[in-house]
């Protein structure tokens, strides 16, 4: 007689909370703006701050989107290179928003300070990749 194996409720509910965030990704992926949101919004400067996560939102969905693009070389040092590259860009996307529409004076010394760390970084994996050809 064969016994029958009952999966956990828990690991049902994980794959399924998965595929429903793989079709939400992809879907949020697919509708973000490619354009800054900002430039349509009705009430103009009224809701700056919004419209600032708005793009912040847009321009980490595209970044994202750019990574899963990528293809793969197979060599684990180069794609980590240029996914890095990629996801320091978005971080310097992030804080050049701070810091056109951010209030806080606090928040925006941390983005000059991310700015110039970012850049660094950026600069280095560009030099090791220029290398890697």
């Amino acid at each position: 007689m064969k016994r029958i194996k009952f999966v956990p409720l828990h690991a049902l509910c994980l794959a399924a909370l998965t595929a429903l965030w793989s079709v939400s990704a992809s879907t949020q992926t697919q509708a973000a703006p490619a354009t800054s949101p900002s430039v349509s919004t009705p009430m103009g400067d009224m809701h700056k701050g919004a419209a600032g996560a708005t793009d912040m939102k847009a321009s980490m969905m595209m970044g994202m989107e750019e990574m899963q693009k990528m293809p793969m070389t197979g060599n684990t040092d180069k794609d980590f290179a240029m996914m890095m590259k990629i996801h320091h860009q978005q971080a310097l996307n992030m804080a050049e928003m701070e810091l056109k529409n951010g209030k806080s004076s606090e928040m925006k010394a941390m983005a000059k300070q991310i700015i110039a760390a970012q850049k660094k970084e950026i600069a280095q994996f560009d030099k090791w990749l220029a290398k890697q050809k």
